[in-house]
């Protein structure tokens, strides 16, 4: 192998091609080595290297820029020659050149095939036809959003990684989609067969189907869609948009061409140092093909990266490439999903602990050697919190305790989970090769926020699966000497929840893009898109399911309606203050009786109507607000319910109309977003029958007005309201209401229900009076307004759902076929259905029949 001395790199000329997220890697770490040599790279692509593994994103509004690893600028800066949409056609390794189809010649001393791969198409007849795309690109993205806009049903052939990332691009542009996978399960290589069943599963409750042991046979003319795909057991799917993500190979045809040794099944044959057969030329990446192991993952490549790197630079290098940890953490279509090590327990003599929480929908494998001292690999689907631990038991070597179980079995109320620290060799990122020591010494030098130490270590800027461990090795540091750990909102976010609000505010900010461009960093997680979809909701009102705003909400956000067990929604319309008319009572028995609704009156004074398939909401949405009726906000962090006695109206002990002041509260706070739900009560007496004083905000009539109660709430941690203001009348009594509720919004951190924050408020109950009466920050006049700006913009979420084209289409899962999901079977219990148990559904017990779409039905 030819090496480079630092003496005489400048004769060195470095050509690369290919600029990925691995290619552009190696030019940093060739640049951070040596800033002498001269790089070229070549580009087959439009665009500078972008993150392909957020590349989803792009379809919840993430800008191509905001993908960017870096700009052209940078190339200018570093004296890197960039060439873009340049294609290669031909390397001659004799001469030390490589031919572009532009007709251009480029010479090199050292040549890097940093080229990746592509997808994977099976020789499908029918393949080739417009609207059969794959997703691998930008410009990949590009044509399947413009596909999408003529097509209702999309269907993904392939049930990996990638194919699931896939299927989530087309839900997010509102398709009905399905995934055709030909193995027996999803993510074969990944999960067990358990863990895949229970990810299909998890997967169809939010609306998908799935479609396992199934081949593809050809791709013809549909009769009602464009295409139908038929299967080798004579069954068939039709189809508008066909998405291939059924795998990678290694893009080696240029090496092969070359003379450059390939492997009988592709992948450009490489050495420890990551050298060719050619002394001259080097591979990295998914092109590159290490001991006959292909590596789909972002991690190797960038070791394979900094092996190289290193070695051009330094002749004595002694770095070498000895392959890398596979394992993988992530969040499939909203489901988190975990797999470590020997997942499969292939190693002999293995061992498996399974715990399984069917309630929850929680799989939790773990794979020891057989001594039981050694964990070998793991598999989580459904919670993942403790996979980085998991993780660290494998790459370490780490003792497992005496009862190995104990790691993936829940902890007991006030039992302490076993005692685990990390050494400080153990690797926390392995993108980039950080150790636990890296960010120790990173402290050491006076770096004590999450944001200088990514800057510092480049910890959690590769694929992002350390972020979470990463925080927690800094807090742990950060707490042992001594320092007080921020509250920021999470690894993308320097801020708090307040902060955030007020730069929202301040900043006129509209949308996430803006604000995680000015004041956060990559591109979110699922606490943090949450969290500030609530904060623009709680400043500007705009509609949630607003296309900047969709994929940032929760599961029961994202249909506006809250997701049951068997993966069937429930409805309830808003009855303010319990009070309503027969007819409305009767409408709402009718619709139940025709769509065979399982009735239930909540601890609210509403009506919970349960067993809907998610295409059954918009008809039952439409039927509602015929009647009068809009969205009860039960599916939001919201405003749920306002509770009342009959009060004076009709009770001999009534000294106020509770009933009417009930429905001006709820009518006027109905949809405002806020940390957490908020429930309220008014009560026409003493007596209390609305059980005021158990609420988040409790108003209880007196002779001479209203007591206003603050803080209260039942649940698992019952609360009793402090009481803040007597003998109100009724205006003081809102305008106190409104103050209380903004300041809650504006300081409570998330999720946080009123009781607690009022015992965490400093100065609690005393504290907020002052705010809130004695003005005593001079904010009441601004949190008056605000509260009349999302009085003031109020829309039903419904029927903003029904007004909306765009908006509807996620809400037809089954347009097409009258096939109903097999995974939402009801059985008959006291004269109404319910969701049949597992052994019931596998005893085939009588189907409840439900309704299903019809054509020339709500469009």
């Amino acid at each position: 192998m030819q090496l480079v001395d630092e003496s005489d790199a400048v004769k060195s000329n470095v050509l690369v091609i290919g600029n990925g997220m691995v290619g552009h890697h190696f030019i940093e770490q060739l640049r951070q080595r040596s800033d002498v040599l001269s790089v070229t790279v070549l580009c087959g692509e439009k665009h500078v290297a972008y993150d392909r593994v957020y590349l989803s994103s792009y379809f919840s509004g993430t800008p191509m820029a905001e993908l960017a690893l870096s700009t052209e600028e940078w190339y200018q800066i570093n004296n890197v020659r960039l060439e873009l949409d340049c294609w290669v056609d031909k390397i001659e390794p004799e001469s030390k050149q490589v031919f572009c189809r532009d007709g251009r010649i480029f010479k090199y001393d050292h040549l890097v095939l940093a080229t990746g791969s592509y997808p994977f198409v099976p020789p499908i007849p029918g393949n080739e036809q417009p609207n059969c795309l794959v997703y691998r690109t930008l410009e990949d993205l590009k044509a399947i959003e413009q596909s999408a806009k003529t097509s209702e049903v999309g269907v993904v052939i392939g049930g990996g990684l990638l194919g699931l990332e896939a299927a989530n691009a087309l839900e997010q542009l509102g398709l009905t989609t399905h995934v055709v996978e030909f193995a027996p399960q999803l993510m074969a290589v990944q999960l067990d067969s358990a863990a895949g069943e229970l990810l299909a599963r998890k997967i169809e409750k939010l609306g998908l189907t799935v479609h396992t042991a199934k081949s593809t046979q050809a791709i013809i003319n549909g009769d009602r869609n464009r295409y139908k795909l038929q299967f080798s057991d004579g069954t068939s799917l039709d189809a508008d948009l066909v998405l291939f993500s059924a795998g990678i190979r290694p893009y080696d045809q240029l090496a092969k061409a070359a003379g450059l040794n390939v492997g009988a099944r592709g992948g450009i044959v490489i050495d420890d140092a990551c050298q060719t057969s050619d002394n001259n030329i080097f591979a990295i990446g998914e092109c590159a093909l290490w001991q006959n192991r292909i590596f789909g993952l972002v991690a190797p490549g960038y070791q394979m990266a900094r092996v190289l790197a290193d070695n051009l630079v330094d002749s004595k290098s002694k770095l070498r490439f000895f392959g890398a940890d596979m394992s993988t953490k992530l969040k499939l279509l909203g489901v988190e999903v975990g797999s470590i090590g020997d997942a499969h327990g292939k190693t002999d003599g293995a061992l498996s602990y399974v715990y399984t929480d069917p309630k929850l929908g929680n799989y939790k494998k773990l794979v020891v050697s057989a001594n039981g001292k050694k964990l070998l690999g793991a598999v989580l689907v459904g919670d993942t919190s403790n996979y980085d631990t998991l993780l660290q038991y494998v790459l370490n070597d780490i003792p497992l305790p005496a009862q190995p179980e104990q790691l993936i079995l829940p902890t007991q109320t006030g039992e302490k989970a076993a005692e685990f620290r990390l050494p400080d060799s153990a690797t926390i990122c392995s993108c980039h090769n950080v150790a636990k020591s890296d960010i120790i010494g990173a402290i050491d030098t006076g770096i004590c926020d999450l944001a200088s130490i990514k800057s510092c270590t480049k910890a959690a800027t590769g694929c992002g699966g350390c972020s979470a461990l990463l925080k927690s090795v800094l807090d742990d540091e950060l707490r042992s000497r001594g320092v007080n750990v921020n509250n920021h909102l999470c690894e993308h976010f320097a801020h708090s929840r307040q902060s955030l609000l007020h730069l929202i505010q301040v900043e006129g900010i509209t949308n996430f893009y803006q604000l995680i461009t000015k004041h956060g960093k990559g591109h979110g997680c699922e606490i943090c898109k949450p969290t500030v979809a609530s904060l623009l909701a709680s400043v500007h009102n705009e509609f949630v399911l607003k296309k900047s705003h969709v994929g940032l909400q929760d599961t029961n956000d994202t249909f506006l309606a809250n997701m049951q067990k068997d993966g069937s929604y429930s409805i309830v319309p808003r009855i303010a203050g319990g009070e309503i008319t027969p007819e409305k009572l009767i409408v709402i028995g009718q619709i139940a009786k025709q769509f065979n609704l399982y009735c239930k009156i909540t601890g609210g004074q509403r009506i919970d109507l349960f067993g809907a398939r998610l295409e059954q909401l918009p008809q039952i949405w439409q039927l509602l607000i015929d009647a009068g009726f809009e969205t009860g906000h039960a599916y939001g962090k919201s405003l749920r319910t306002v509770k009342s006695c009959v009060g004076s109206t009709w009770c001999r002990y009534g000294v106020q109309d509770s009933v009417g002041q009930a429905i001006a509260i709820e009518d006027r706070y109905k949809g405002v977003r806020s940390p957490h739900k908020i429930k309220m009560a008014v009560s026409g007496c003493t007596r209390e029958c609305a059980e005021a004083q158990s609420k988040d905000i409790g108003v209880i009539a007196t002779e001479k007005g209203w007591n206003l109660y603050v803080g209260g709430n039942g649940g698992m941690r019952p609360r009793h309201a402090d009481l803040f203001a007597t003998d109100l009348d009724t205006a003081t009594l809102v305008r106190y209401i409104d103050r209380i509720l903004m300041f809650y919004i504006k300081t409570a951190d998330r999720l946080t229900r009123t009781s607690v924050w009022l015992e965490k408020l400093e100065g609690g109950l005393d504290y907020l009076k002052a705010v809130v009466i004695q003005d005593h920050l001079g904010i009441c006049d601004e949190l008056d307004q605000q509260m009349l700006k999302l009085v003031g913009t109020y829309r039903c979420e419904w029927k903003a759902v029904l007004d909306d084209p765009v908006a509807l289409k996620r809400f037809r899962h089954f347009v097409n076929s009258d096939k109903i999901d097999p995974n939402i079977l009801f059985v008959e219990e006291r004269s109404q259905i319910r969701p049949a148990t597992q052994a019931e559904k596998q005893g085939f017990q009588q189907q409840i029949s439900i309704i299903s779409i019809n054509e020339g039905t709500l469009a």
